[in-house]
């Protein structure tokens, strides 16, 4: 018997409801019609999905004709807003009487405790205390309060006040001073001033933001030939081949197997490359003199540009290309120069706007729409989700000499990443903030995780702590209903699970076309490029790789920065790694799939050995209807599971599929395992013998871990078409059986086979080179792949 200790570990691992006090539809949002949502974009500015919460918001716009210092003759202006112990200030102005900082401070009104509002303008001293300059005060009963759709409070001139607010003095400032919620627009960019503690880059770099992923394109270079190699020693024919790189992604060509100085190729080599072009083609023809040495023959740099966007399958012409050549004298130092243009190249070059470039798993994917805008369709629908809050956190780092958490939430979803602000020096952080993305499939995931600002002081390391992450896949959600839960943020560690608190999330998918979005399951999963020219598996590992690489460099170059740190966790970057427990856990997998055959085979014993005479008798009867009416067969079968696919209705899960540590076989990890999965890749080991044998198993054993977790997947999704786990999908299987019930009954069975055997023997021409409408739909069906660690 388990003890009541390890009982309620498994109850904190689980999902829990939760009932928070959501606003009511605010004056802005959608309305619902008889049909539905009136229209995506009304549906898109409602923001009822957290509790709202009201915030004192300064806008600090300009200031003009300030004094001089007497001393000096200069003035370094800056602002500082003083909200009874919490203040504010802006970047200072070196010698600028009329500065301009366009910057918005907020504060909570939760935490306002005092009925002024103190705004300070100050002249900046290198040694010693700040000039005072002039004041403004508000009252904070006679601050207006604001609410979206309400028209932008217009800022005003107010003149400054000495220190006793007797008199007016020299020099305006321009502010707007409002109360409202987190829906107006300054909530964003406001600099969250209850972050006293915090200054300088630390206070840019705790407010939300909105970033978008760069757009990637695939870059198929064809090498095709070369005319006219000179080699240094032009005694010797040379055996060439190609090096052609794109940032830090190199790759070359087969070495031609001819010594020839009109070398063919005839290759493809594929790249990643991100729009704006800033990367170029270096391509180099250079001879294999020996198996240490190579050396250049000819190059050529080429800018992006000047590609043509391909967004089909159609040929690309070609072009020649002539290659600059250097002449060497006899040392070293005496380099001419001289440009040759006797040497060409052929090449055929393209960028393909007909794939989606993958940057993440596709097990989790939350995009599938090709590079080229032209190709795109309409959403079918929109997914809102409020970042509510998060519970019992875990210290992640120390600050004077006491644990303390500085958290942050990033959502993934297609192009757009999302950073709520962070909440300084909370285990339970209050976010409230609520984001909306449309959604052009419904079989895709959105992933969301939790982190720690490590950037703001503690003796924490130097990368963001990761606190935890949850996916939900869209298509296991039911339209229109918001789903209110509390995930387990869980994280796998080398001392064993540990859970380091709970994110409460509120989640509404809101269908606008339901005819498209039923139509969308009889279509391809990815554009139909991949299918029709596909990649092989290691030019995908590969391609991936390289696209996480620049959506993370892009990323972390953004302000704030969503560091790299970051981008790889949500990208499940080291999700190839060989882990046992990973392995166990996919085969375990496998295993469960045939337990309903294995408890098939059972009742099938019992009823051979009449342990149940009255079921035994049952199964005769129709084991000789079914002998004498053998077109009776498929559509008694069809019709079971028509039965049992109405009868699981009442079964159906009610709440989304969060983290599985049963499932996951991250409960009972052995620690050397643990071990294991948490090594470097390449091992850290000492011996060299023992450090190429673990390195080979390892990468021979993760892909062997793929394959087993796709297959499980694969038996996942049939037992989903009868679980109502998506249920639209389930729901037009099941009305297809009875159709095909129906269909079997009164068709012939003779005639039936027939057609099924000329369909399957059918000629080639007859056949597509795209995936068949079953295999679209199977494909489409949700896994348990979802609730993997």
């Amino acid at each position: 018997m388990s003890s009541p200790a390890a009982a309620n570990q498994k109850e904190e691992f689980k999902l829990k409801d939760t009932k928070p006090q959501l606003g009511e539809r605010w004056p802005h949002g959608g309305t619902r019609g008889g049909g539905g949502w009136i229209s995506s974009e009304r549906a898109t500015s409602t923001y009822d999905l957290v509790e709202q919460m009201f915030y004192l918001y300064v806008r600090v716009v300009k200031a003009k004709d300030l004094p001089t210092n007497p001393v000096t003759g200069t003035i370094d202006p800056y602002v500082e807003v003083k909200l009874g112990n919490y203040k504010g200030k802006t970047q200072h102005f070196e010698k600028k009487p009329n500065p301009e900082w366009h910057q918005v401070f907020a504060f909570s009104k939760d935490k306002i405790q005092s009925s002024v509002l103190e705004v300070f303008v100050r002249d900046r001293e290198m040694v010693g205390r700040d000039d005072y300059i002039g004041r403004v005060i508000f009252d904070m009963n006679e601050v207006p309060t604001r609410v979206p759709p309400d028209s932008p409070l217009a800022p005003q001139w107010y003149r400054l006040e000495d220190r006793k607010g007797e008199s007016k003095v020299r020099g305006e400032v321009m502010l707007a001073v409002w109360m409202g919620t987190q829906a107006d627009e300054a909530f964003p960019d406001a600099w969250h001033t209850d972050a006293s503690s915090v200054s300088g880059e630390g206070v840019y770099n705790i407010r939300s933001k909105v970033y978008v992923s760069p757009k990637l394109w695939y870059l198929r270079v064809n090498v095709i030939e070369a005319h006219d190699l000179e080699p240094h020693d032009k005694s010797q024919l040379p055996q060439a081949f190609v090096k052609a790189q794109v940032g830090n992604q190199i790759l070359k060509t087969k070495v031609c197997p001819q010594k020839t100085t009109n070398p063919m190729w005839n290759e493809d080599l594929v790249f990643v490359a991100a729009e704006p072009f800033e990367e170029k083609l270096y391509l180099t023809v250079e001879n294999k003199v020996t198996s240490a040495k190579d050396e250049v023959m000819g190059r050529i740099i080429l800018p992006l540009t000047i590609f043509e966007k391909r967004l089909d399958h159609r040929a690309v012409h070609s072009k020649w290309f002539n290659l600059e050549k250097f002449g060497f004298g006899v040392l070293e130092g005496d380099k001419r120069h001289e440009l040759k243009f006797s040497t060409r190249i052929h090449l055929r070059v393209c960028l393909e706007g007909g794939y989606h470039v993958l940057d993440e798993s596709t097990m989790y994917i939350s995009d599938q729409r090709p590079t080229a805008r032209q190709l795109w369709k309409n959403p079918i629908g929109i997914l809102e989700v409020g970042i509510l809050s998060a519970q019992g956190l875990q210290p992640m780092k120390t600050k004077d000499g006491k644990g303390t958490t500085d958290a942050y939430c990033v959502a993934k979803y297609g192009q757009k990443w999302v950073r709520t602000r962070t909440i300084i020096e909370s285990f339970s952080p209050k976010w409230n903030e609520q984001y909306t993305w449309e959604v052009y499939d419904p079989c895709t995931v959105i992933t969301l995780g939790v982190f720690d600002n490590s950037h703001l002081g503690g003796s924490g390391g130097k990368n963001d702590s990761r606190i935890g992450k949850v996916r939900i896949r869209l298509s296991t959600l039911e339209t229109d209903k918001i789903y209110t839960h509390s995930y387990p943020l869980l994280v796998l560690q080398p001392s064993g699970l540990k859970k380091m608190g709970e994110l409460q999330l509120a989640v509404r998918f809101t269908c606008l076309s339901l005819a498209h979005m039923i139509y969308l399951y009889w279509q391809p999963l990815l554009p139909k490029m991949h299918y029709l020219h596909p990649f092989t598996v290691n030019q995908l590992d590969s391609l991936r790789y390289q696209a996480m690489n620049i959506v993370a460099v892009r990323l972390g170059r953004a302000e704030p920065p969503l560091r790299k740190e970051v981008v790889e966790y949500m990208l499940d970057v080291d999700s190839h790694m060989w882990s046992m427990r990973r392995s166990k856990a996919n085969f375990f997998r496998i295993v469960s799939l045939f337990s309903g055959l294995i408890a098939m085979s059972k009742w099938l014993g019992e009823v051979c050995y009449w342990k149940n005479p009255v079921t035994t008798i049952l199964v005769h009867v129709l084991f000789f209807i079914l002998i004498c009416y053998p077109e009776l067969i498929l559509p008694t079968m069809f019709l079971y599971m028509f039965l049992i696919g109405i009868w699981n209705y009442r079964y159906r899960p009610r709440h989304p599929p969060h983290m599985d540590t049963k499932l996951s076989w991250a409960e009972v990890a052995h620690a050397d395992e643990l071990d294991e999965e948490f090594d470097t890749f390449p091992t850290s080991k000492a011996q060299d013998v023992v450090r190429m044998r673990y390195d080979r198993l390892r990468s021979v054993a993760g892909r062997i871990q793929t394959v087993v977790g796709d297959m499980a997947t694969q038996g996942e999704r049939f037992l989903a078409l009868l679980s109502w786990r998506d249920p639209r999908a389930t729901c037009l299987f099941v009305l297809f059986c009875l159709v095909a019930a129906v269909a079997l009954y009164v068709t012939p069975f003779k005639i039936m086979a027939l057609v099924a055997g000329l369909f399957w023997l059918r000629h080639p021409r007859f056949r597509s080179k795209q995936p068949s409408v079953p295999s679209n739909f199977f494909r489409r069906l949700p896994s348990r792949a979802d609730s993997m660690l």
